[in-house]
């Protein structure tokens, strides 16, 4: 069940307007007739304590309530006195109370503002536009214009002391209005948000199209849009700003948009319980439960068919809208415009083709701006995922704070951090090396992961805590190490052992023996003091207590995009990576430390690998080398699984087969540099949403797969098909699977901006090599 968070408490059922397009008293449904005029205390006082008892049952944080009509300010200060104090004391305690009201300014005056600044109650106003836009529907009943009161109330409420009450602006959209001219009729009053309003209609009563046009709500909107965008978005629009966000893989900001589920109820003056208000331009009664807040519960409401019919987000849509590529920003349109009386709601939008035009208008127009800048910029992704490994670490030292080596460790680090801070170049570049390590985004994971699992009361073998302290000692260690700094540095070793990231392995006693040891940079390498003696190590090899981490630089010269340097540049020696004891991070068994002949003949495969892809797909290769830093051999035969794998760890890590041939190497360091920047990209920005809400059927599998795994295939199988057509081992048949997969994702429902501008990219890729 999902709980209320919106009360709609009709207090007056009545109006001092006739505006014609109002659902309440102008379309279906008109049970306002029979209804109180205004609200009694005795459903004020019942429907505060349903509020706060469900507030209480489903642990609400906050619940808002409505003030609304008809118009709700004709119940007078009294009264409305009186809604805003049971309210607060019965909500008091239990849930923050988020008092509104929405009215048409025409009442609005001090001794109203008086009141609301005195409980909170934040005003919106409806108003469609300059005089002329208002006019043609917001008259009284004898025909009189109501535009000058209502900028008469706006003015009040946007002066002070009543500035902060000011909540926004609600216009409905009439296509026969200048678009452009409403829109800045509306930010001249500088509302704090702007709603725009589809006039409510179903398939029985259509909207009206003085043109004929079908999309003529989307042209309309688009021109607002447009003009929005030229004045740099002056206020924030609440359609728009939905639309933005889905596009993007965010959440809808409005009930007329997206897949949201509705969590609102409506009480009426009588103590009716009501679905949303809107449902009375679908039918007489379209909107009644048979409920009343003196005889029913919250709960009860929520369980009704028609209220949960509203929550089934994409189950709860046409099978047409389940097909459509924009649904996820459009969600079916309003639950009340898909009205038909043959099938009920079970259709699309009456306003389905200006829905359609409208997201895809937005989408074409900010698609540049709005898609995530690391998806062009290998610098940018690397700033991103380098603020994520820090956003984790300072997440785990929350939750290790106190522990006494934890906090040893964390200081030192802090005094580091602070000469980078200060201008210590190779002080800011030892931190940097050490926390952009990939495989110390692996050990903050698994830290984390035990710590949940300790609290949870799962079994562990010694406290997390000590062995989170143990490496994060022993990085900092290498930090002062690797800057050369003058800070006393001391690590724990264990089983006779430490290894200092990004260094290498440190031997400090016999097998089975733990001790602490003290650590400082010479000027030659670096210096340990365990106990008495002092023994000098490093940085190269040499000797049998230290053993390095080795490295390979990657040839042929070049500069990868994003990358420091010109063409023609060396590239940054890669680490070969066997020590680190968070390694083991991949599908398959990391191999143990090389020896010194075996390491040598990786590295000659290594480079003859590289010099392949260099020579066969060179924009494939330099893409590749962009931000590799390490590369781990994997146990298994040249017979095993060859391409590349991007393993649990930070950026610029790389599983690869050591026994591989010299072909199967350069297609792993191809797979796995695609596969790591793709696992990259997502964990940084949206590509995608809802994942698993669809299945499609994929070229390479049996079963329908998820929009994320067909992605991932074909962001591998560009790069394959290229080695493959270079190298003469073209697949029959697999460009052709490619672009089917392709097209299904241009039509997938799940891609953001950004997910449909790296389909995008994938094409031009395919196209570059001929395929």
């Amino acid at each position: 069940m999902i709980a209320f968070r919106e009360i709609v408490l009709k207090v007056h059922s009545r109006c001092d307007l006739a505006c014609d397009h109002c659902y309440v008293y102008e379309h279906a449904d008109q049970s306002w007739r029979g209804r109180p005029k205004v609200i009694s205390p005795e459903v004020v006082t019942h429907t505060a304590s349903r509020l706060a008892e469900h507030a209480r049952d489903h642990a609400l944080p906050s619940v808002t309530v409505i003030l609304h009509g008809g118009e709700p300010l004709l119940a007078g200060t009294a009264r409305l006195r009186f809604v805003c104090e049971e309210f607060t004391r019965a909500l008091a305690g239990i849930a923050e109370l988020d008092l509104r009201v929405h009215t048409n300014g025409l009442q609005l005056g001090p001794r109203y503002l008086d009141l609301f600044a005195e409980f909170g109650v934040r005003v919106g106003v409806s108003l469609d536009g300059d005089r002329a836009a208002n006019d043609r529907h917001r008259r009284f009943a004898d025909g009189r214009t109501s535009h000058p009161l209502v900028l008469a109330a706006v003015a009040l409420l946007r002066s002070e002391p009543y500035r902060h009450l000011y909540q926004g602006l609600l216009c409905t959209v009439d296509v026969a209005n200048d678009p452009v001219a409403v829109l800045d009729a509306l930010v001249e009053l500088e509302p704090p948000r702007v709603d725009f309003l589809l006039p409510h209609a179903t398939w029985e009563t259509p909207p009206a199209r003085p043109d004929g046009a079908p999309d003529a709500y989307a042209r309309w909107l688009l021109r607002v849009f447009d003009h929005w965008e030229r004045r740099e978005r002056p206020v924030p629009v609440r359609l728009f700003e939905s639309l933005l966000s889905t596009l993007r893989g965010g959440p809808s900001l409005t009930e007329s948009l997206g897949l949201a589920p509705t969590d609102l109820v409506v009480v009426e003056t009588d103590g009716t319980l009501e679905q949303v208000d809107s449902l009375k331009s679908a039918f007489d009664g379209a909107a009644a439960t048979g409920f009343n807040v003196f005889d029913h519960a919250f709960d009860q409401v929520a369980a009704h068919p028609g209220v949960r019919a509203r929550q089934l987000g994409l189950a709860g849509v046409s099978d047409s809208c389940r097909r459509c590529p924009v649904v996820r920003s459009c969600g079916g349109g309003l639950y009340t415009h898909r009205y038909r009386a043959d099938n009920g709601f079970d259709n699309p939008s009456v306003y389905c083709a200006d829905l359609r035009e409208l997201v895809d208008g937005v989408q074409a127009r900010t698609a540049p701006r709005e898609s995530a800048p690391q998806l062009a910029d290998p610098a940018a992704l690397a700033r991103s995922q380098e603020e994520l490994t820090r956003v984790l670490l300072a997440r785990l030292h929350e939750d290790l704070a106190g522990h006494a080596g934890w906090e040893r460790a964390w200081e030192l680090l802090a005094e580091v951090e602070e000469r980078a801070g200060a201008g210590r170049e190779e002080a800011a570049a030892a931190v940097d090396a050490v926390v952009d390590h990939p495989f110390t985004r692996t050990w903050v994971l698994a830290a984390l992961d035990a710590v949940r699992e300790r609290r949870s009361g799962g079994a562990e073998r010694e406290d997390p805590a000590r062995e989170a302290a143990r490496r994060l000692a022993a990085l900092t260690a290498s930090a002062v190490l690797r800057g050369g700094l003058e800070l006393p540095a001391e690590v724990a070793y264990r089983d006779g052992e430490v290894y200092l990231p990004t260094l290498g392995l440190l031997r400090l006693g016999a097998p089975g023996t733990d001790g602490r040891a003290a650590l400082r940079a010479t000027g030659e390498g670096y210096a340990v003091r365990d106990g008495r003696a002092e023994h000098r190590f490093g940085p190269g090899a040499g000797d049998a207590r230290w053993l390095p981490v080795r490295t390979w630089p990657p040839g042929p010269p070049d500069a990868a995009p994003g990358a420091p340097g010109a063409p023609g540049t060396p590239a940054p020696p890669v680490a070969l990576e066997d020590l680190d004891p968070y390694r083991n991070c991949f599908a398959r068994p990391p191999r143990l430390r090389l020896g010194a002949g075996e390491a040598e003949e990786w590295r000659t495969r290594l480079d003859r690998a590289w010099a392949l892809l260099h020579e066969t797909v060179p924009e494939f290769a330099r893409a590749a080398r962009a931000g590799l830093t390490t590369l781990t051999p994997l146990a298994g035969g040249p017979r095993s699984a060859v391409w590349g794998e991007a393993g649990r760890h930070g950026p610029g890590a790389l599983g690869v087969p050591y026994a591989a041939g010299v072909r199967e190497t350069a297609l792993a360091l191809l797979t796995g540099r695609r596969r790591a920047r793709l696992r990259a990209l997502t964990e940084v920005t949206d590509l995608y949403a809802l994942d698993g809400a669809w299945q499609h059927p994929s070229p390479w599998r049996e079963r329908p797969v998820p929009v994320s795994r067909l992605l991932a295939d074909v962001h591998e199988r560009v790069a394959v098909e290229a080695y493959r057509r270079a190298t003469a081992a073209a697949e029959p048949g697999g460009a052709d699977r490619i672009h089917r997969a392709l097209d299904r994702l241009s039509g997938a429902a799940e891609l953001t901006s950004t997910g449909k501008r790296l389909v995008e990219e994938l094409r031009w890729e395919l196209k570059g090599v001929g395929a």
